[in-house]
C-alpha cells in the first residue's frame, strides 16, 4: 500500500522559491485486512500510539544510548578520542544487522490496521 505524504505547505503557490516543500511517496505493507477493498477504495490506515513508542524506541533511543555509552566507555579504558568515536560509530553496524534479523518479528508487533472509509 502506498501513501502520499505531504507537508502542509506543498500545495503552496510560493513552493518554487522555497525550499520548504515536502513530498513524499511511502509504501507501507498492512498483513491482516477484513473486507473487500481495490485499488482506488479510500481507507484509514491505524498505527496505535504505543506501537509508535516502541519503534521509536527502537530506531532512536536504544541506538543512541548505545552510541553514547560506547562512546564513554571507550574513552574511560582507552583515553583515546579517536578510538572511542570510531567505536561508537561502528557499534551500530550490530545493532541494525540484529534489527534487520529480526524484522519479521518487529512486522508482528509493529503491525497497521485498515478501516474503511464510510
Amino acid at each position: 500500500m502506498n501513501i502520499v505524504s505531504q507537508s502542509a505547505c506543498s500545495t503552496c503557490h510560493a513552493k518554487g522559491a522555497c525550499t520548504v516543500a515536502d513530498y513524499q511517496d511511502k509504501e507501507i505493507e498492512v498483513t491482516e485486512f477484513h473486507g473487500n477493498y481495490k485499488t482506488g477504495d479510500e481507507v484509514t490506515i491505524l498505527f496505535k500510539q504505543s506501537k509508535g513508542f516502541t519503534a521509536v524506541i527502537w530506531g532512536y533511543v536504544v541506538p543512541f544510548f548505545l552510541v553514547l555509552l560506547t562512546l564513554i566507555a571507550t574513552l574511560e579504558i582507552t583515553g583515546n578520542e579517536l578510538h572511542a568515536g570510531l567505536l561508537s560509530l561502528a557499534i551500530l553496524i550490530p545493532y541494525y544487522i540484529t534489527l534487520y534479523f529480526f524484522r519479521d518479528h518487529l512486522k508482528k508487533v509493529l503491525k497497521f490496521e485498515v478501516e474503511e472509509n464510510v
